[in-house]
């Protein structure tokens, strides 16, 4: 029998399932879980007759088709070949607006993070933009971030093909309703309840007492993970891949 499944494998299928039917997935750097969720929709795919699936990470060489880093990136996005990219932050909020940037009022932060850079551009133009934290916390999850970096939800007015798609941590997995505006529960993980999502959610949200549990990997899935997904990770992340369970 095999070690029982990790919160972060739970959290690399979880990116796989909300990845399936993309034809193109791109991962900024310093990303290793999202990259392991998209490489895993990849050896499912092939391992199962599926459509081939492109992943693309920022800063590998073996996983990644771009010579040119973010420039052909940003063209990629700008073009519609880009059906998918990951975005964190320091804070995020109930209108899935990101700050990445800083807390408090800037520019006089008292906390700086490493900015922007090229957030809010592909916000607006890849269509399944997943939000990822690790950490699900009052001062991660917030009512309105200090800052905003790339804005969840703009007036009808403006061309927008982009957007939150869902915002997955360590606890839940949340649904982003865009004409709505709003998050919307879908499942909280393993040793979670809605209770605890809500004591923890610095944001107003749908479906609040939600029953659902975030499905686990079987076997087959999880002796992946640990291998193949594993062995791939290492180029790119070799401390991260170092620290993941390996085969039983």
């Amino acid at each position: 029998m095999s070690e029982a499944c990790t919160s972060r494998e739970l959290m690399i299928y979880t990116i796989s399932r909300l990845l399936k039917g993309v034809r193109h997935v791109a991962v900024g750097q310093s990303s290793p879980m999202p990259a392991a969720g998209a490489m895993l929709l990849r050896a499912l795919n092939e391992r199962d007759g599926r459509e081939r699936v492109q992943v693309s990470i920022l800063g590998s060489v073996k996983h990644n088709s771009f010579t040119g880093g973010a420039e052909e990136l940003f063209d990629c996005a700008a073009q519609g070949r880009l059906d998918a990219f990951f975005l964190g932050g320091g804070q995020i909020d109930g209108q899935g607006n990101v700050n990445l940037v800083g807390t408090g009022d800037y520019p006089n932060n008292p906390v700086r993070w490493p900015g922007s850079f090229g957030s809010a551009y592909l916000y607006f133009l890849v269509p399944r933009v997943i939000l990822f934290r690790e950490e699900h916390s009052l001062r991660s999850l917030v009512e309105r971030v200090d800052f905003v970096s790339a804005p969840g939800v703009t007036d009808e007015t403006v061309y927008r093909r982009g957007g939150p798609h869902a915002l997955l941590t360590n606890a839940a997995l949340f649904s982003f309703e865009r004409e709505a505006g709003r998050f919307r529960l879908q499942s909280t993980h393993r040793g979670y309840d809605w209770r605890d999502i809500r004591a923890t959610t610095g944001f107003a949200y749908d479906n609040e007492q939600c029953e659902a549990t975030t499905p686990m990997p079987d076997e087959t899935t999880l002796a992946l993970i640990r291998g193949r997904i594993r062995e791939e990770l290492r180029e790119c992340y070799p401390q991260f891949a170092g620290n993941m369970p390996g085969p039983g």
